[in-house]
């Protein structure tokens, strides 16, 4: 094995990660999930000015 095959295996695997982040994060699944999390962060305001 050759430095140009393990690059091209490590370069496809990191595509197959990088688009499976992606379907996660977008999945409507975790919407609902991810907009709590996101409303809780401004409800925490605490009185803060």
């Amino acid at each position: 094995m050759d430095f140009s095959l393990l690059s091209s295996i490590f370069t496809v695997l990191s595509l197959v990660v990088f688009i499976g982040i992606l379907y996660w994060a977008f999945s409507t699944r975790n919407k609902a999930k991810f907009e709590a999390i996101g409303r809780s962060l401004i409800d925490n305001d605490n009185g803060k000015d």
